[in-house]
């Protein structure tokens, strides 16, 4: 190390990058996890440098050489800030440059880190040196150690003014650049149809360029003829007072409620892919300039006596965000979760709010539920009897999927139309819900007992809902075996047939377990597309532009075309939700066919309407051992299908609100003691939620 070092003291003035790409090299650690490895190597390169003020010195001078050669622009206002492409076009991007990497240009700082930080895993050592002296007891950081002993090698050096000079107007040019860019997207469409007031001229985003160009101005006055000190090692802004950045800051930060405003408000009105990419950028950019201003200003930096350490740990810290954006920026990951998360919200807050509508939280709303399940219960009797025909055709495989999934799509529109409730299709809608009450509070404050009232009515809201298909799915499937042997004189099924669909429902000789695990991914997806739907509704104002369809409002009436738009606005998402689910559910038993693959799919409801044919088709003649095990089939199968999907819409659920709720446990606790204290609030409900809310302080554990 102490050769490279007086290698580079030699020649200071020396253009090449490769021996600061040597240095940071002999301080990378042989293993990202090895944290102490390479904060020994920094400490050694530390203790060389203060043993040897020549080659501090020259190193100083080489380093102050590259930065005054290279344009640093870009690298303060692209790196770590998504491009103005658009979400597809940058993720296609980041796609082709992880294939062939683009080409470097070294005039540019950003590209120069190419060659610097050539390791995609350089920052997780680099962060984790800092992490480590974060709470050291003389508060001292290796790092800021280091640019401690490079600054300070040659105090007397009058020489670097002009590059000192050159990097405080490159923060400047990058302060204009983030400022214009910031109100460029304050002005989006996007953004203004959801909050119409950024098109007034006393917008923050607006307000907040004209305040920069004051500020540019006091600063450029006052560089021409005084010093400047750079970065962390000191005051960075010129010694001579400019006007602070006080309002500018203010402004940047209505510019935050602004952006908080739209995210709030387009749970409302519906988001897109792309309003969420501008949101997310936006917001980017705004943090970036405040981060810079903190450099330059001595008020965003705090207060006197203490900015100057302020400014040196925002250097320090914008340095390392800077190197792990620059690591980062062809992961396809961190785009994906910056976008997707709010956009996911978006969805599953459409799914919270009917979630509600499943929720039975007394009596009477759980005769309805009851009622509602039953009808829907009927339905599939009737599908399942379709299905059983449209099988019996033996047509090619894609004519059979095609007679499915209609049979399916149209059923489950038919329920919704009719507005009964399937109860597998709960569980997407309840998890949102559940999730929505745990984003309300932090992790911290949640109240336990409330959120176990809450999972108890939703427990006990499905096994309604389950019971009530089931009641009427099994003896209308057996009265339709029934009719049909009446008026045809022969079964609806044969034995042999009887057979494969008492063999398809065993939860032992069979992979029905298996396959009501994809059903119940079907049922997630389900949810997802309704809640999509729903989204886009609203985002794209379904109704007025339903409106506007002359040849509608002829055929149906003025007054009943309105009707119509408004409740398609508002059932668009139900409705598309259940064809697509009907699609799935016909579709894949043909495509495990055709790629020969066990892959079919095991619905409760329809299980159980299958077990009562069998019946009629066998005419009774099944064993003890043979009807409990198809009983436990169905009972299995319906558990599969209920814990898959609410288990896949709660995950998705929480990781879009960003919860991570760490409580499981003492939940669990609460729902065990009501159970063992109010058993039947599981299964009966009370007679108004007053009781219930009786009850919950009866059942509550005493600390």
């Amino acid at each position: 190390m102490l050769t490279l070092l007086s290698r580079i003291a030699a020649h200071p003035a020396n253009d090449d990058m490769g021996a600061v790409a040597d240095l940071v090299a002999r301080i990378r650690p042989s293993h990202p996890s090895r944290v102490s490895e390479a904060t020994a190597n920094l400490r050694r390169l530390v203790k060389l440098l203060r043993d040897n003020p020549i080659a501090a010195s020259g190193l100083r001078h080489h380093l102050l050489h590259l930065l005054s050669t290279r344009r640093h622009t870009t690298l303060y206002t692209d790196t770590g800030i998504l491009p103005s492409d658009g979400f597809f076009t940058e993720f296609f991007r980041r796609l082709s440059f992880r294939i062939l990497p683009p080409a470097i240009d070294p005039l540019y700082l950003s590209d120069c880190l190419e060659h610097v930080l050539s390791v995609d895993t350089d920052y997780l050592w680099i962060r984790a040196i800092s992490a480590n002296n974060a709470n050291d007891a003389n508060d001292a950081n290796d790092w800021l150690a280091l640019f401690d002993v490079i600054a300070n090698s040659d105090a007397s050096a009058t020489a670097d003014r002009a590059e000192r000079l050159t990097a405080y107007q490159e923060i400047l040019e990058a302060i204009q650049t983030l400022s214009y860019r910031i109100s460029a997207m304050g002005l989006e469409p996007s953004l203004v149809r959801i909050h119409p007031d950024l098109e007034n001229f006393a917008s923050p985003f607006m307000v907040q360029n004209v305040e920069v160009h004051r500020f540019l101005d006091a600063a450029q006055h006052t560089m021409s003829d005084r010093d400047v000190t750079i970065g962390i090692n000191g005051d960075s802004a010129p010694t001579a007072a400019i006007e602070d950045a006080a309002h500018l800051l203010v402004m940047l930060d209505q510019c935050d409620n602004v952006v908080t405003r739209i995210r709030k408000k387009s749970l409302q009105v519906g988001t897109s892919v792309g309003l969420t990419y501008q949101l997310v950028r936006l917001s980017q950019s705004i943090d970036r300039l405040r981060r810079l201003l903190m450099l330059v200003d001595r008020a965003a930096a705090g207060s006197e006596p203490v900015c100057n350490d302020a400014r040196r740990r925002a250097a320090l810290t914008l340095a390392l965000d800077i190197v792990q954006a620059h690591n980062q920026k062809y992961a396809l990951r961190g785009l994906l979760a910056d976008n997707i998360d709010l956009l996911a919200r978006n969805v599953t807050e459409n799914a919270s709010q009917t979630g509600e509508h499943y929720i039975a939280e007394n009596r009477r709303e759980s005769v309805a539920m009851l009622c509602s399940s039953a009808g829907a219960g009927v339905v599939v009797g009737f599908m399942a009897l379709l299905k059983i025909l449209a099988a019996s055709l033996h047509r090619a495989p894609l004519v059979e999927a095609f007679l499915f999934s209609a049979n399916y799509s149209f059923g489950f529109m038919l329920i919704h139309l009719l507005h009964f409730t399937v109860a597998t299709k709960q569980p997407a809608m309840t998890a949102a819900r559940i999730a929505a009450s745990l984003s309300s509070k932090d992790n911290r404050t949640i109240d336990i007992d409330s959120l176990a009232a809450l999972m108890v009515s939703v427990l006990r809201t499905q096994f309604v809902a389950i019971c009530g298909n089931l009641i009427t799915a099994f003896p209308t499937a057996l009265l339709i075996a029934l009719a049909w042997l009446h008026f045809t004189g022969h079964h609806l099924v044969s034995p042999d047939k009887a057979r494969h669909l008492l063999h398809d429902i065993d939860p032992f000789a069979s992979l029905a377990i298996f396959q009501a695990g994809i059903a119940g991914i079907c049922l997630f997806l389900a949810g997802l597309i309704s809640g999509y739907f729903d989204n886009r509704a609203l985002y794209t104002h379904l109704s007025l532009r339903l409106l506007r369809l002359q040849s509608w409002c002829r055929f149906l009436g003025a007054e009943r075309h309105a009707r119509v738009a408004q409740y398609l606005e508002k059932n668009l998402g139900g409705l598309m939700g259940n064809f697509f689910f009907g699609i799935l559910l016909g579709t894949i038993g043909t495509f495990g066919d055709l790629l020969g693959l066990p892959i079919d799919i095991r619905h409760i409801t329809f299980s159980a309407a299958n077990f009562a044919t069998s019946l009629v088709g066998l005419d009774y003649h099944v064993s003890t051992q043979l009807f409990l095990t198809s009983l436990c089939g169905v009972l299995m199968i319906g558990l599969t299908n209920l814990l898959v999907s609410f288990g896949l819409a709660l995950f998705v659920a929480l990781r879009s609100r960003k919860v991570r709720f760490k409580k499981g446990w003492l939940l669990l606790q609460s729902l065990v003691f009501w159970l063992l204290r109010r058993p039947q609030d599981f299964f009966y409900a009370p007679k108004s939620s007053a009781v219930a809310v009786d009850a919950l302080d009866t059942v509550a554990p005493q600390p």
